[in-house]
């Protein structure tokens, strides 16, 4: 049997697609299992155990037109797929789906291309926007994405029994090995804070100046910070630094943009804790077994948290939470309200927390399998 899954969206996306991964091996131990997705993002996957074989398609390069697409589509019909399973439902990875060939296709699509599908299944993770008239009305997800994808497996493929190993990723020794040198050679034996505070939204971002007075008091009480992102991230992590009381310290080291998805990965498992954003690092970070920390503000918490229980997450006190917006709406000091309410005070309240209760490096702390709702702290219950 030859089955293929597709999601081709985002880093988190593809790291909440891993436990179906797991879910299916287990089912199907002697299928030829596939996974297809974003080039950029082959680290992610490309050694994750459960697979026979990593597809990519390069969205955002040489396949990003239409003779390249189609060509890839015959690509796929070529492989003569038994069971293609589309784990996300925008139009790209829909028509994949829709036109691979496969003898039985399956997941969640787009409307134009549902008469492919032998059985289409909702998200319930996903938000909806709902028109009344003039207004749209928006209803946040309401179940996790992992256990979203475990009810397509469920209803859909004949899966008889869940394996939720949590989110998983593999990375080769060298990768390892290089991240543990660099980590070495910047911090020596010091504990390290790492700071992820970029994000693909706006709304998703608590403020640089709040993520400056962290590492200021971190650098104080003896810990490293090392703020990590991708090259998107320069700029505003250049603004953050600039903020800091302690920007000249030796603790203080900056590989934002530096890092491929492996090393960044590696570089966790030596650090101790976890301060991010709602973005797609800290679902790495879930998967390398890390103490995490996240502020939510526009991010709806049922389909996204931190799968994993020693995680702890700050939902901000604002009423418009969530929004869902990209970029808020509302204007003068009230922009950004989901974020700006999240106070520093509280977020070094319960970074102290897990720094407390761990306090070690993330590959020397014992995994918990089968926990995995994360503490959720609503700040509108305590202000």
């Amino acid at each position: 049997m030859k089955i293929l899954v597709i999601n081709l969206m985002h880093l988190g996306d593809l790291m909440l697609v891993t436990p179906a991964l797991t879910t299916l091996r287990k089912n199907f131990p002697t299928a030829h299992l596939t996974l297809l997705a974003d080039k950029k993002l082959a680290d992610l996957v490309q050694y994750n155990p459960n697979l026979d074989e990593c597809l990519l398609i390069d969205k955002k390069g040489v396949d990003d037109h239409l003779p390249s697409f189609i060509k890839f589509i015959f690509k796929l019909r070529a492989m003569k797929f038994d069971l293609v399973i589309n784990l996300h439902r925008n139009e790209r990875a829909s028509a994949l789906a829709a036109f691979s060939g496969a003898k039985k296709i399956v997941g969640y699509t787009k409307p134009g291309f549902a008469r492919l599908f032998d059985k289409v299944l909702p998200n319930p993770s996903i938000a909806r926007h709902i028109k009344h008239g003039f207004k749209t009305e928006y209803l946040p997800g309401t179940k996790h994405q992992v256990h979203s994808h475990f009810d397509v497996l469920r209803q859909a493929c004949g899966v008889k029994e869940i394996y939720d190993n949590g989110l998983e990723m593999t990375i080769p020794d060298s990768a390892a090995r290089e991240a543990e040198r660099i980590f070495l050679d910047n911090f020596g034996d010091t504990k390290v804070v790492a700071f992820n505070i970029g994000a693909s939204w706006l709304t998703k971002r608590w403020l640089d100046s709040y993520f400056a007075e962290c590492a200021d008091m971190l650098i104080e009480r003896g810990y490293g910070v090392a703020f990590l992102g991708g090259t998107m991230d320069k700029e505003i992590v250049a603004s953050c630094v600039e903020k800091m009381r302690h920007k000249k310290s030796a603790r203080l080291k900056i590989f934002t943009g530096e890092f491929s998805l492996a090393i960044l990965a590696g570089f966790l498992d030596n650090c101790v804790l976890f301060l991010t954003t709602d973005s797609g690092p800290m679902h790495i970070g879930v998967a390398r077994n890390i103490p995490i920390v996240t502020m939510f503000g526009a991010s709806p918490v049922p389909g996204f948290y931190p799968y994993d229980a020693k995680d702890i997450l700050i939902k901000s006190p604002e009423a418009c939470h969530p929004c869902g917006n990209h970029t808020c709406p509302r204007a003068g000091s009230d922009n950004l309200a989901c974020m700006k309410n999240i106070p520093v005070a509280v977020v070094m309240r319960y970074v102290d927390e897990l720094l407390n209760a761990y306090g070690q490096p993330a590959k020397d702390i014992p995994r918990v399998h089968g926990a995995y709702q994360c503490r959720v702290i609503d700040l509108t219950e305590t202000t």
